[in-house]
């Protein structure tokens, strides 16, 4: 009996611990076709018809995917992402730049186990008088 039991509860640990690993059968985007993407995503986007400025940008998000690679700690992500808008900013045209600024974000996921009725986000509170003032 308490080898059968240990023997269950092993199969179970173990199916736990594979079952919880990150598939791997997915391949990991070079740094080159990450640029590539997010390049033509932005063209697209924008409506860029200069290739010389298309492939200025090519370049600059190679260099900004290369860096990323290497695991960025959340510090240096936020400090890449701001260089990349910096550089961004100069590179495009004021109104594009504003459109890319303004651009509607992803629609972020909802965490698991909300009610898909409620609202995203609480409305902020408001604050309270206290009674004895008009």
């Amino acid at each position: 009996m308490k080898t059968r039991l240990f023997a269950i509860l092993c199969v179970l640990f173990i199916g736990g611990a594979v079952w919880a690993q990150e598939p791997s059968d997915r391949p990991q985007r070079t740094p080159e076709e990450e640029a590539l993407r997010q390049t033509t995503r932005l063209v697209r986007e924008l409506g860029i018809r200069d290739s010389v400025r298309i492939d200025t940008i090519y370049r600059m998000h190679l260099k900004y995917a290369v860096i990323r690679q290497k695991g960025l700690t959340r510090a240096e992500n936020m400090e890449r992402m701001q260089a990349i808008h910096n550089e961004l900013k100069n590179l495009l045209t004021a109104e594009e730049f504003e459109r890319f600024m303004n651009h509607p974000a992803e629609q972020p996921r909802r965490p698991r186990g909300t009610n898909a009725l409620m609202p995203a986000t609480s409305p902020a509170p408001t604050e309270l008088q206290p009674a004895d003032q008009p």
